[in-house]
């Protein structure tokens, strides 16, 4: 989930670079560069998850409560393009998060019958303080929304983001995207990606991997999507395919060693997603059945 700030002055020549150079599909240019590039395509299922003997549950929230846990969660209340130019508003509201049979619900509503910047409203809940974590598997039960212009989210921050009370700008905190499916491309596919500071600090990624469901949607069912982090890499999963991995032992991925904390959203537009249109279903829904993490058994 790209963290580009529309209308503020960023100092620091890392900052130009970043404004200036984002690029979704860069590769790091040594051979630290991500594996399993190709798209994955497997048929819809019903996937029973299983974490594997080799790991313990550390963490997790199961949304079998009647409201958002605020010692696990807090809402990001936000302006229409604070991020990417999206035209979402991110609140507080009961109408754009809460707990619906035994699962966390994400909806981003349309509110008028224009297309732009403030005609819409979403939620973005991060565990930033709250709960953070550093090396597991990071597992989400998800079954995600669709259409133009949709931009769901699962995916991680460095804990120290000076964001949200830390010292570190982005994208020396690090990022790390579980999942992102933009609804203008192909709502039957899912990417991974990591963002970080080269050793010129400036922005670099891993390189957007795709991974496609043979039939259907991802809006068809749920999905697991997992993270599985150590000291040498991370790997992305996809109902317990592995379809991509980094290593992360270079000397820049530092700040992959570090805490990070989890964030859910739902965007809408943005430079990178596209932009709804008059063919554009809402409202969307992003429904969470489970968030859990695992440490590896000692």
């Amino acid at each position: 989930m790209k963290r580009l700030l529309s209308g503020i002055v960023i100092i620091s020549m890392m900052a130009i670079t970043f404004l200036s150079c984002i690029d979704k599909k860069k590769k790091n240019g040594n051979d630290d560069g991500p594996k399993n590039v190709k798209s994955v395509a497997i048929s819809q299922n019903d996937y029973t998850f299983e974490p594997g003997k080799d790991w313990k549950l550390a963490w997790a929230d199961e949304f079998e409560v009647d409201s958002i846990d605020k010692k696990n969660w807090s809402f990001q209340v936000l302006e229409a393009g604070h991020f990417n130019d999206e035209w979402q508003r991110y609140t507080n509201s009961s109408k754009n998060a809460y707990i619906e049979d035994g699962s966390l619900i994400i909806k981003a509503v349309h509110e008028s019958d224009d297309h732009g910047m403030d005609q819409y409203t979403s939620a973005r809940l991060h565990t930033a303080n709250k709960q953070t974590f550093k090396y597991g598997k990071i597992a989400a039960r998800i079954k995600l929304p669709f259409s133009n212009g949709i931009w769901p989210a699962f995916w991680m921050l460095g804990a120290n983001i000076n964001e949200n009370g830390g010292d570190t700008p982005w994208p020396q905190s690090g990022e790390i995207d579980i999942l992102e499916l933009y609804g203008s491309k192909n709502d039957s596919v899912v990417e991974a990606n990591i963002h970080y500071a080269d050793a010129s600090d400036s922005h670099s990624s891993m390189g957007a991997t795709s991974f496609k469901l043979k039939d259907g949607k991802f809006a068809d069912a749920f999905h697991v999507f997992e993270l599985e982090w150590d000291a040498n890499r991370v790997a992305w999963l996809v109902d317990g395919v592995e379809y991509t991995s980094m290593p992360i032992k270079a000397d820049e991925l530092s700040e992959f060693h570090k805490e990070f904390f989890i964030l859910l959203n739902v965007a809408v537009g943005g430079e990178w997603a596209g932009r709804p249109d008059a063919n554009s279903v809402f409202p969307q829904y992003l429904n969470v059945d489970w968030v859990r993490v695992y440490k590896k058994n000692e």
